[in-house]
């Protein structure tokens, strides 16, 4: 016998490719990785992604690219062929073997199936229309982001974690929205009534509207043939362009169902996930346990490990069931809820209530054992109290200090003891991606981590929304003590280089480098032509490094920028014209007006900008309603200055000490054209009262007796950040001087992306003022760059509409 003849591999075909399944390989390739020969199926166009955070890219706060967990690349580094897009209508037990819509057909020794979950659709007339969607995968968070750029009121059905989380993201997209629930209160199942209205109160707070106690009668059929209305049975409606369904998710068992396997609210499985038939497992929201189809993440993953163990033929794992725990992915708002929080007979409840100042705690006690608890507001020892739960621990020596969290039981006389050093290695850290404690500190000693990116690389710990990226740097510095590597403060600017931004840009600036091919070939760029996200960066700091020198590529620019219009869902453009300070006049108004019927442009809507957009133009038309409205480009569509908010200030304001709409046009026209590494927003208030709203501008002025106070780096974007006091002068020139040079600074120094506040954040408030306020000479020098900048740059719009060599531009993008 030949010893050296390899073991033929066992295949292993998966169908389903989302977090449980994967889940399940990547445990699988831990244990053994050579026993199979894997084949995935899964029915979505997307590698493997963590459907947990759908809603976070609904708010505009992620992106697909974000929530993706593994990447293409990992299944051909694992030798796993993935099919997407390929849905399997057939199992064939007898032959092993599965077969897909379009016929292909492929064997299995072991078939585990992941196939997750639908939404439920509540069976009432209208429910088919277009317009009405679940909420369940990219392709419903899609068709969502569309409707909010063309409709106005969405009506949420379920007012459970779900639903909650798909009316905050389509509100964040500019939405009326009203929850259309059936119960007393929201999320009953995780939250008893107090923490529920606290939680309405500030959603309502937030512009969310409610119909508490509401049943669904009839979706009405507006006259384009698409939902318009939703009718309840108690006689009243709401308008609704949009409905989302969020009542709840069914196991998608119609595949194990054709197939001759058991099905009883879920695909049946025993204790190792195994179904009737020894050679099929399944796993996930498929998945029936003990009579439970679980559709929380941390089950699924449990799950996982159990499947895993018995696919490599260990067998000695188990899966009985688990305690789940709750959280809401609502920006702003911090809930948790374990266990059995409602209590009952034979449980008592310590309570914690400070409605002023919206915070709620209920924790559950049976037998001095906590058995559930619910948070809103403070839910920072969620994580320990839930622990205490799912082991089942004797509380009765920290009952007087339970409801204080950790730091009050155990630590008592100890202060500034790290939370991290005081976790069991079962204690969850990451729930988005379900990772203890105990993995990351096995990874971190196993293969030598020292650095968070390490640590994120190998066990996802923080990889996800990030909120618990300070407690896994604790893990690590206490795991490895001196060894530990802060996160740096620097990084490559892609994958086609090693080199950092700034290494770039001093490369540029030393060895004026003047075009995109210089630059790669000076610093033996891996990708000869780059890819999207260097060329952009690339071309800003030619441009901004060596003004009217640098060759600007319009190529190397996103869309917006190429066409000087924001492209729309639909294929049209907006077009913003610059109006000084926010001040027009009769003739611009007129001018807008008749624009906007000579070329049919459907909708003129005012900005938060304080000033007019003109919605739905024609790309072949842009250079004739350029020509025609013969004012400035407002750059709505690029990195660069978009606005200057103002108040009317001291010329019309009772309020008012200083000028602030002439401050606000003077700084717009010194600084109008200016390109930056991300769109800037100034304003300038009147008085304290700030009208402008200038605590959300990257810079924002405000006018007092004796001067102008700065104001840098706020941001009013889905995470608010407010602006830092920077400096109090006492002239408009100070305020163009200063203010100018902040602005120059962050053109030179920002990395492309980055908003002024994340510019601060890494370099620090107080480098900023020892480059603006204690270096004269540096000051003086910065502005004089910036004001040279803008002298050499043109009005995209005028240029386009005298010069006949763009012509063939625009006609291009009709084609």
């Amino acid at each position: 016998m030949d010893m050296s003849t390899p073991a033929k591999k066992m295949k292993l075909v998966m169908v389903g490719n989302g977090m449980a399944g994967v889940r399940a390989l990547e445990e699988l390739l831990k244990l053994a990785p050579d026993l199979y020969e894997v084949t995935v199926f899964g029915a979505e166009p997307h590698p493997n992604y963590n459907r947990i955070l759908l809603s976070p890219v609904l708010a505009g706060e992620q992106t697909v690219d974000d929530i993706v967990l593994n990447p293409l690349d990992w299944y051909s580094e694992n030798n796993i062929t993935l099919h997407v897009g390929q849905k399997v209508v057939k199992i064939d037990r007898n032959a092993r073997a599965v077969e897909t819509e379009d016929g292909m057909r492929v064997g299995y020794d072991r078939l585990l199936l992941a196939t997750g979950s639908n939404p439920f659709i509540l069976p009432v007339p209208g429910a088919d229309l277009p317009g009405v969607i679940g909420f369940r995968d990219i392709a419903d968070v899609d068709a969502m982001v569309q409707a909010s750029s063309q409709y106005q009121h969405a009506v949420v059905i379920g007012g459970g974690l779900l639903g909650l989380e798909a009316a905050n993201g389509l509100m964040k997209r500019g939405m009326q929205v009203s929850v259309v629930h059936i119960g007393p209160w929201l999320m009953e199942r995780q939250l008893d009534e107090p923490a529920a209205r606290l939680l309405q109160k500030s959603l309502e707070e937030k512009g969310m509207k409610f119909l508490l106690q509401k049943q669904t009668a009839e979706l009405v059929r507006g006259e384009s043939g698409r939902v318009c209305a939703i009718k309840f049975k108690d006689g009243d409606s709401a308008p609704a362009d949009l409905v989302v369904m969020a009542v709840g998710i069914r196991p998608n068992t119609e595949l194990a169902e054709s197939s001759g396997l058991h099905c009883n609210r879920g695909i049946v499985v025993n204790d190792t996930m195994q179904t009737f038939d020894p050679r099929i497992y399944s796993v996930g929201e498929c998945a029936a346990h003990r009579g439970i189809a679980y559709g929380l993440v941390a089950p699924l993953f449990e799950q996982a490990k159990v499947v895993a163990n018995h696919l490599a033929q260990h067998g000695i794992s188990r899966y009985q069931g688990s305690v789940t725990s709750t959280k809401l992915k609502v920006t702003g708002i911090d809930l948790f809820s374990a266990g059995d929080f409602m209590g009952g007979e034979g449980t008592e409840s310590i309570l914690y209530s400070d409605p002023i100042g919206g915070v709620y705690k209920k924790l559950v006690i049976r037998d001095n054992k906590l058995v559930g608890g619910v948070m809103y507001g403070d839910t920072v020892d969620g994580a320990w109290y839930f622990s205490l739960l799912r082991d089942g621990k004797n509380i009765n020596e920290l009952r007087d200090h339970l409801m204080f969290g950790q730091d009050h039981c155990g630590n008592l006389g100890h202060s500034g003891i790290n939370k991290a050093a005081s976790m069991t290695d079962d204690m969850e850290v990451c729930g988005c991606n379900g990772v203890c404690k105990g993995d990351i500190v096995k990874a971190i000693r196993e293969k030598g981590l020292f650095t968070l990116e390490d640590v994120r690389k190998h066990t996802k710990a923080s990889g996800s929304c990030g909120s618990c990226t300070g407690l896994v740097e604790q893990i690590l510095a206490v795991t490895v003590g001196g060894d530990y590597s802060a996160t740096p403060k620097t990084k490559s600017m892609c994958g086609c280089t090693e080199h950092t931004h700034e290494e770039v840009r001093a490369a540029i600036r030393q060895n004026k480098l003047l075009t995109i091919p210089q630059v790669q070939e000076f610093m033996q760029w891996s990708t000869p032509n780059g890819c999207a996200s260097c060329r952009t960066a690339l071309n800003y700091y030619l441009i901004s490094t060596w003004p009217g020198e640098a060759e600007d590529d319009p190529q190397s620019r996103f869309i917006n920028e190429r066409a000087h219009a924001n492209i729309q869902k639909d294929g049209t453009y907006s077009v913003i014209p610059r109006m000084w300070g926010g001040n027009t006049t009769p003739s611009e108004l007129r001018r807008i007006a008749t624009v906007a019927e000579k070329y049919n442009i459907p909708t003129v809507h005012v900005t938060g900008g304080q000033r007019i957009d003109l919605l739905g133009v024609k790309k072949a038309d842009l250079p004739k309603v350029w020509a025609d409205l013969d004012m400035p480009s407002g750059h709505a569509y690029g990195k660069a200055l978009r606005t200057v908010k103002t108040c009317v200030g001291s010329e019309w304001c009772r309020f008012g000490t200083q000028n602030s709409t002439q401050m606000g046009i003077d700084l717009e026209k010194a600084f109008f054209k200016m390109w930056a590494p991300h769109k800037v927003k100034l304003a300038v208030s009147g008085c304290p009262r700030n009208c402008a709203e200038v605590a959300i501008k990257d810079v924002g002025i405000i006018g007092v007796d004796s001067g102008w106070e700065i104001y840098v780096a706020g941001n009013g974007g889905i995470k608010t950040e407010v602006a830092q006091f920077l400096i109090k002068v006492k002239t408009e020139a100070e305020v163009m001087e200063y203010s100018g040079a902040f602005l120059q600074l962050y053109r030179e120094e920002g990395r492309y992306l980055d908003r002024t506040v994340h510019y601060v954040e890494r370099v620090g408030l107080d480098y900023v003022k020892k480059k603006i306020l204690d270096d004269h000479e540096g000051r003086k020098a910065l502005y004089e760059r910036l004001v040279f900048a803008l002298s050499v740059e043109k009005d995209p719009w005028l240029e386009r509409t005298q010069e006949g060599k763009y012509a063939q531009e625009f006609a291009a993008l009709t084609v």
